[in-house]
C-alpha cells in the first residue's frame, strides 16, 4: 500500500534499547526507515520487524547504495511507480555510509504517494547527513543500532526462545548468545533449529536442555571463526596458514567469517568509544570484563587488540570489511581468495 509523505506528521528516534516499543506504531506511521550503526545484524532484524508489521508489504524490491550514488532519481521513481499499476510493494536498500544521501534528498522532496523505503546503513551512524536528512521529515524513523554485550544478547536469546516456544535451562541463553557471536540472525536461527528439533511452538511449549543443545548447536566460536579473527586482528602473520587451512578443512563458510571480522570490529569501535584519553588498555578491558560486557576468554585477545586498532586505523579496517563483506556476496565464486587475501592484508597491517 503506498502512503502519503504529506499526511505523515510526526518523526521518530530510537535506539536498539527503545526501538521494541515503537516499532509497531512506526511500521503505521512512517514512510522511510534508516536503521544504522555498527551492529548490522541488529539493523537487518529491525527493518525485517517494521517490514512484517505494514499493513500490506507486497513485493520487496532490493536495491544497493552504490545503485542509488550512481542514479540518484531511481529510489524516488521506484517508490512512486507502484501506483502505476496498484500493486503493494516496499523497498529495501542496503548502503554503506552515505550512498543512499542524493537518493533519499530526492525521495523525501519528490511528490506523490510512495511505498515504504526502508535504509539499512552500514557505517553511517544518527549524526551522519543521510539520518539528519531523514529525521528532519516527517514520517520517517531513524534507529542507531550498537553491538550488544554478551548480557543483552542473552536476554534476546531468552526472548526468541519465548517466541518459540522453548523454555532455556540454566546458562544455556549465554552459551547460544556466544556460540552466534553476538549476533542476533545467527542466535535466532539456532533457537529456531533448536525449536524444531524438540517439536516446540508458542502452543506447545518444551524444555530446552544442554544436550539438546549438544544435539543440534553450531559450532561454537573457539572452534570456528575465533581463532582466524584472533590472528589477524592480532597481527599473528604465522598463525594465518594453518587457521586458512582449518577454515578450508572446515568448509567454513566466507561470509560468516567476513560476519565475524565484523562483530570484532564493531566490538572494537564500542569499546574504544568508551575509553577516556590516555586510560590503561589492562585496566579498561578489565573493568569492561567485570561489568560484564566482554566475555572473559576474549580478555585478552580484546586488549591486545584495542592497543593496534584505534582511530583512523580502525575506521579503516571497518570500512575494509565493509566493502568485503559486499564482494563476497556478488563474487561467490571467488570468495575465498578475497577472503584470504583481506585477512592478509589485515595481519600485515596490525604486525605495523
Amino acid at each position: 500500500m503506498a502512503r502519503s509523505q504529506s499526511s505523515k506528521t510526526q518523526s521518530y528516534k530510537a535506539n536498539q534499547n527503545s526501538f521494541g516499543r515503537m516499532a509497531g506504531e512506526a511500521a503505521r506511521e512512517c514512510h522511510t526507515f534508516f536503521f544504522c550503526g555498527p551492529d548490522e545484524s541488529a539493523a537487518s532484524a529491525a527493518a525485517a520487524r517494521i517490514v512484517a508489521g505494514l499493513a500490506d508489504a507486497g513485493e520487496r524490491i532490493d536495491m544497493s547504495g552504490a545503485d542509488l550514488r550512481r542514479d540518484p532519481v531511481r529510489l524516488a521513481d521506484e517508490a512512486r511507480s507502484s501506483s502505476l499499476f496498484g500493486d503493494a510493494r516496499h523497498i529495501l536498500v542496503r548502503a554503506t555510509g552515505e550512498e543512499a544521501h542524493d537518493a533519499l534528498e530526492i525521495h523525501l522532496q519528490a511528490e506523490g504517494e510512495a511505498c515504504p523505503v526502508l535504509v539499512v546503513a552500514t557505517s553511517a551512524t544518527d549524526k551522519s547527513r543521510s539520518a539528519k536528512l531523514v529525521a528532519g521529515a516527517k514520517g520517517t524513523l531513524v534507529a542507531m543500532f550498537y553491538p550488544p554485550n554478551l548480557r543483552d544478547m542473552a536476554e534476546t536469546v531468552r526472548d526468541l526462545a519465548d517466541r518459540n516456544g522453548l523454555r532455556l535451562d540454566g546458562d544455556l541463553a549465554q552459551r547460544i548468545a556466544r556460540a552466534s557471536g553476538l549476533d542476533r540472525r545467527l542466535a535466532e536461527a539456532e533457537v529456531e533449529k533448536l525449536a524444531l528439533y524438540l517439536d516446540a511452538a508458542p502452543d506447545s511449549p518444551k524444555t530446552a536442555g544442554l544436550s539438546a543443545w549438544d544435539a543440534v548447536g553450531a559450532t561454537s566460536e573457539e572452534d570456528g571463526f575465533m581463532p582466524l579473527v584472533n590472528a589477524a586482528l592480532g597481527g599473528h602473520a604465522g598463525r594465518l596458514p594453518g587457521e586458512l587451512a582449518r577454515l578450508n578443512t572446515l568448509s567454513l563458510n566466507p561470509v560468516g567469517v567476513a560476519l565475524a571480522f565484523e562483530r570484532r570490529a564493531a566490538q572494537l569501535a564500542q569499546l574504544s568509544a568508551r575509553m577516556r584519553p590516555g586510560e590503561d588498555v589492562g585496566s579498561f578491558v578489565e573493568a569492561q570484563k567485570r561489568a560484564r560486557r566482554i566475555f572473559f576468554k576474549d580478555e585478552r585477545d580484546l586488549a591486545e587488540q584495542l592497543r593496534i586498532w584505534r582511530g583512523k586505523r580502525l575506521d579503516r579496517l571497518v570500512s575494509r570489511l565493509t566493502a568485503l563483506h559486499q564482494a563476497l556476496l556478488a563474487n561467490s565464486q571467488q570468495a575465498e581468495l578475497l577472503l584470504s587475501q583481506e585477512i592478509a592484508w589485515i595481519a600485515r597491517a596490525a604486525s605495523r
